[in-house]
């Protein structure tokens, strides 16, 4: 017969109680107490019952991660980050993608046919400020936000500045001597905050260094993919007066721009120089390699799971905001320059500055 919770505190000479709060990974259990625990949960070979301890407790120790495409290379980053953050305070992940398809968004958010899966979300939606206030009223999942939204005090929210990141990126090209810069990724037609916060950061560089923002420029990108950056390039390598730099809102348009400003038979970082954001690893490794804004993806996984365990223990807490640091990244794609490039892209990431 398999080993119970009761036969676990017996032979560790503890409460059906202290067993059950080692079990759930309940963190005010002393070290001492723990380990006792678990030699007593190896020698009887005890394996939970999650669905006793679903009925017990109305928890299944389960989050859900929700992004809008797992196979971006920034996402899939954070995923890992996130299951790993979520292991060490007891809790498994669940992975789902929305893609881009806001009705899917909302159906996660309110529909009670999957919310009992979960103890709770982290969410990084594209809806708008004004539709999460729609629908906070028929939501009850302890939900902590990722991204780039408007903090408003009803969610708690795990975000980079992503004004400043701009700016910052933006900055880095006007130090170099550039004074064509364009950016692409702009999303005029949409109200997700990411794209206007980046082109909002973008112009505040050019402006504060005395350039003109020049409205064509400005580039649009449907999607943040290798394709969309390709495409731009061509629009831009076509203007009367083609830019000199270009500041891509993510990583991947950034690749695709290199490619493109390559087949036009022009060269990266002499004639134009480039820089994205998200540093990932194939940025780090391309040829030139890539300057980047590294978000701190280690910082985002960890408070945002802090965050969410918070908010499960205590539903009724205030919530909060936590910025995560964002460092630009110099690289060959600006710079020139391989020795420099291959130092910078074995750099690490820039890891979390503050505990927990």
């Amino acid at each position: 017969m398999p080993a119970t919770l009761r036969d676990v505190a017996e032979r560790a000479q503890v409460s059906v109680r202290t067993v059950s709060n080692v079990v759930s990974g309940y963190q005010h259990v002393s070290e001492r107490m723990r380990r006792r625990v678990q030699a007593a949960i190896e020698e009887l070979d005890y394996r939970p019952n999650p669905i006793a301890r679903t009925l017990r407790t109305g928890r299944t120790g389960v989050l859900a991660l929700v992004v809008p495409e797992i196979d971006v290379p920034y996402f899939a980053e954070l995923a890992r980050e996130v299951i790993n953050a979520a292991a060490v305070v007891g809790y498994r992940v669940m992975i789902d993608q929305t893609g881009h398809d806001r009705d899917h968004e909302r159906e996660l958010l309110t529909g009670t046919d999957r919310t009992m899966l979960f103890d709770g979300v982290l969410f990084s939606p594209l809806v708008t400020t004004a539709e999460l206030l729609e629908m906070d009223a028929r939501t009850s999942m302890p939900i902590v936000l990722l991204g780039e939204h408007d903090f408003d005090g009803r969610y708690d929210h795990v975000a980079i500045d992503n004004v400043r990141a701009a700016r910052d990126a933006t900055a880095h090209l006007i130090g170099l001597g550039r004074h064509r810069i364009a950016a692409i990724g702009a999303q005029p037609l949409e109200d997700y905050a990411t794209p206007q916060q980046r082109t909002a950061g973008y112009e505040s560089a050019l402006t504060e260094a005395g350039l003109t923002v020049r409205p064509e420029y400005l580039q649009p990108a449907a999607h943040y993919r290798r394709a969309d950056g390709y495409d731009a390039v061509a629009t831009l390598l076509a203007l009367p007066e083609p830019p000199d730099a270009i500041f891509c809102y993510s990583d991947l348009l950034a690749m695709g721009a290199l490619r493109a400003v390559f087949d036009a038979g022009l060269r990266v970082p002499e004639d134009i120089a480039i820089i994205g954001v998200d540093d990932i690893e194939e940025g780090r490794y391309s040829r030139p390699s890539l300057s980047t804004v590294s978000l701190d993806t280690p910082f985002i996984a960890q408070h945002a799971v802090a965050r969410i365990a918070a908010r499960i223990a205590d539903p009724d807490a205030g919530a909060v905001e936590v910025v995560a640091p964002h460092a630009v990244i110099p690289r060959e794609s600006t710079l020139g320059g391989s020795e420099h490039g291959a130092r910078a892209g074995r750099s690490s990431r820039r890891r979390p500055s503050s505990e927990i």
